[in-house]
């Protein structure tokens, strides 16, 4: 039997030639390089281990650039931003039990907002997978176990024959939408023993398309084309397909207001007369999106922030565009259509009618006249000139990484991020820690761009240990820490709630003398100068700290039942 692709398949003299005689002195580790190399990959994370030490042996004969960071954890969040700002599996290499599970935060994070996390983790010698209790260093029963419920997918591999196909399938896997973290583990022994087989050249490894249902997005179209008071919520799926572009064509067709999820910032122009901008924590924004007889979620769940806290009741019928299956009607019934956000969208545009109504731009201007008036009356000026202070600072097209604290919570409903994939968080899993060593990966990722970093002061001791990364590798990220002597956000919900706050008060270093000690330049700024501080930390190449001491106050919730309309 002939096939068509026979010629494709047949190696060239040259190929024959190298696979016939592979260099001498590779082992299991060279595999998997160059199998990285072979993907595409250029940049490797991570932090070396005793059982992974083939893998960083085999570093040294590849052209890969290694960032090894100071914990593993952090490692994972570099990895996560490199994938957000790239589009491509960051690969991240880790050692057996104790350094594989430092990453599991960081991974749920990357799951969380589907980052592409090409995770490669050494396991105890073969001898000792499948549960038997050998007592080697850093054994666990099952190591995968503890990535399963976490990751997307998982491969184990047992012969160094399997590592290209397995390293092969989960890069795959991560870039098929919804993209995600995957998890492969390779035995000590198969990364140690020599291999006599050839280097791996070519892969394909070419991730899947997730193409709309027809038939689901003419019934959509036909809603949307018919509706009085369509809207549009859109979320970080938006962000992950780079579909803005698309979006922005549907909601003019259609003359729909579009708001933005925390992780769809920048989806859409923060200035278009449609846009009703990010307060989705805002009553009067819950109450417009409640009032459209027609809702089209793209790339979002709907789940606690993007819903105000589960409080948003729609009223009207619901379109929910959703790469993650599980998320598909998991909080609200819908039209649900499992597919990638930029296919769906542009099948939407093949079929949508154009709509007129001369009063969307007026409403939204209301809603937003609306919102602003209830902040201004909360006596909140601080806040909101650190953000137009940041802002102005920040070059358009520099991305922004914030830390789970109450600058960030702000940023979410607040700050304009100029553009999608520019502003990124730690709100799909919310754990401390992520703000410095993402914007780290995302240095690494384009060296020509300032990245900034925010973090609160309890959020910074997480990643304090990689200032010695960022002058290591003399990564260009300005790190502003807001200083409020302890965990801020916390002390707030706990005095809230009980009157008094317990365990949110910190000892804390002098963050500018720390940063000094690792080489890095640190400035103590205050709210007049931290603009010109920030730019011209922004304007100076390499990694630099500045410091805010400030107690900041959030808005008031609109979801507790009580609060002002």
């Amino acid at each position: 039997m002939t096939h068509d692709h026979d010629l494709e398949l047949r190696p060239t003299a040259a190929q024959t030639e190298a696979a016939l005689n592979p260099p001498p002195g590779r082992n299991g580790g060279d595999l998997v390089v160059e199998t990285l190399a072979g993907l595409g990959a250029t940049t490797v994370f991570g932090l070396p281990g005793q059982h992974a030490l083939g893998m960083f042996d085999a570093l040294r004969r590849s052209d890969l650039r290694y960032i090894g960071l100071r914990v593993e954890n952090n490692a994972g969040f570099a990895a996560d931003a490199y994938g957000r700002i790239t589009g491509e599996a960051a690969p991240l290499l880790l050692s057996t039990g104790p350094g594989a599970l430092t990453s599991l935060a960081a991974l749920q994070e990357a799951a969380a907002a589907s980052a592409p996390v090409l995770a490669i983790s050494s396991q105890v010698p073969t001898a000792g997978l499948g549960g038997g209790r050998h007592g080697y260093l850093h054994e666990l029963p099952d190591q995968s176990a503890s990535f399963r419920g976490v990751v997307k997918s998982v491969h184990t591999v047992r012969t160094q024959s399997q590592i290209p196909s397995a390293i092969a399938a989960a890069w795959k896997s991560a870039l098929t939408a919804p993209h995600g973290p995957v998890w492969v583990e390779i035995p000590q022994d198969v990364l140690l023993a020599g291999t006599h087989l050839p280097v791996v050249t070519a892969v394909d490894a070419t991730p899947e398309d997730l193409p709309p249902r027809p038939e689901l997005t003419a019934v959509a179209a036909d809603m949307l084309s018919k509706a009085a008071r369509p809207a549009i919520i859109a979320g970080g799926g938006v962000v992950r397909a780079d579909a803005s572009r698309k979006l922005l064509q549907l909601a003019e067709r259609l003359q729909a207001p579009v708001v933005t999820t925390p992780g769809g910032k920048g989806a859409f122009p923060w200035e278009h007369p449609l846009s009703l901008q990010s307060w989705l924590e805002d009553r009067y924004t819950t109450d417009f999106l409640e009032d459209a007889d027609v809702l089209l979620v793209v790339g979002s769940g709907l789940g606690e922030l993007s819903s105000n806290y589960h409080t948003f009741k729609p009223r009207g019928r619901v379109i929910q565009i959703e790469a993650d299956l599980g998320k598909l009607e998991s909080n609200h019934p819908a039209l649900g259509i499992h597919a990638d956000a930029w296919l769906a969208l542009q099948a939407l545009l093949e079929t949508v009618g154009e709509r007129t109504d001369a009063t969307a731009a007026e409403r939204v201007r209301e809603l937003l006249r609306r919102v602003r008036e209830r902040i201004d009356a909360q006596e909140l000026t601080l806040e909101q000139n650190l953000l137009a202070s940041i802002r102005r600072a920040l070059p358009a097209n520099a991305p922004s990484f914030w830390d789970m604290t109450i600058l960030a919570y702000w940023a979410w409903s607040a700050f304009d991020a100029k553009g999608p994939n520019t502003l990124h968080s730690a709100q799909g899993a919310g754990g401390l820690g992520y703000g410095f060593p993402a914007a780290l990966g995302a240095a690494a990722a384009d060296p020509t761009t300032p990245v900034l970093a925010v973090s609160g002061d309890g959020g910074a001791l997480y990643s304090i240990a990689e200032l010695a990364t960022a002058r290591q590798y003399d990564l260009n990220v300005t790190w502003l820490i807001v200083d409020d002597g302890g965990y801020g956000i916390l002390r707030e919900y706990m005095t809230d709630a009980f009157g008094q706050a317990t365990a949110t008060e910190l000892t804390r270093p002098d963050y500018v003398a720390l940063a000094e000690s690792f080489g890095v330049p640190g400035v103590r700024t205050t709210p007049e100068t931290l603009e010109s501080d920030l730019a011209k930390a922004f304007a100076t190449p390499g990694p630099s700290v500045v410091v805010l001491p400030a107690v900041l106050r959030m808005f008031a919730p609109t979801h507790l039942g009580g609060a002002e309309r």
